[in-house]
């Protein structure tokens, strides 16, 4: 993996990087989106203002929850920037829960707000396996294909190119979709179920899965509702 990039006297963290990089090409997205599905422009942003704040907030304290303990001892280091201490998937589920209810009390279309966001959603989540594939974080389970990598002290799934892929692959579903306008939310609900099963699939190589219940992936049990939920709207 290749966590910072040496520009000379500087050091660039590359997950970070990232992450910027797909903020901006998130919310560059919305304007557009925004006049295709008759929202403010001016309002979709500021919403995507208060989801990413609150989502970066949620995503270090679930983070900080997982690893209470030397968190306890070093109460500071909740302050960290280092982009790697981050717990991105509940980041996003909670910005999401912020958008949500900030969108209902400014009184925003619901589903025509949710679509406008779809692209700049779908965007951000290939630019998040980018991150992870600098920082070597969501990485796969030992395995012995050809195409394995070296990472953590053993020979591994390539989880993080899997996590790109099938990102870049739901970007180019919901890109051919978001001229259908079946119903309101359509676009959303459909990168939903997109979403949803591309980390199913994901979820079945990865290596750092959080296990409850004995051997029950958490993330896919959360996949499956996230999909059952999307297939029911």
């Amino acid at each position: 993996m290749f966590p910072i990039l040496q520009l000379g006297p500087l050091a660039v963290r590359l997950p970070g990087l990232f992450l910027l990089m797909g903020v901006w090409l998130g919310t560059s997205l919305i304007d557009r989106e925004a006049l295709r599905h008759r929202v403010s422009g001016a309002a979709l942003n500021n919403l995507v203002l208060y989801g990413l704040i609150a989502g970066i907030v949620g995503a270090r304290l679930v983070y900080a929850l997982r690893y209470l303990t030397i968190y306890a001892e070093d109460p500071l280091s909740l302050f960290s920037l280092n982009p790697s201490t981050l717990a991105p998937t509940e980041g996003i589920l909670i910005g999401l829960i912020v958008v949500l209810v900030v969108g209902q009390r400014r009184h925003l279309p619901f589903w025509p707000a949710l679509d406008a966001l779809t692209l700049s959603l779908a965007a951000f989540s290939a630019f998040l396996g980018l991150a992870h594939l600098s920082s070597g974080d969501a990485f796969g389970a030992p395995t012995s294909v050809p195409w394995a990598i070296e990472l953590w002290g053993a020979t591994r799934h390539p989880t993080q190119v899997y996590e790109i892929i099938l990102a870049g692959l739901v970007f180019l579903g919901v890109w051919r979709l978001r001229r259908v306008s079946a119903f309101p939310g359509f676009l959303f609900l459909a990168w939903l179920a997109l979403a949803a099963g591309s980390r199913l699939l994901l979820e079945a190589f990865r290596g750092d899965s959080v296990i409850i219940f004995g051997e029950l992936r958490a993330a896919e049990l959360a996949s499956l509702a996230v999909l059952a939920v999307a297939m029911a709207g």
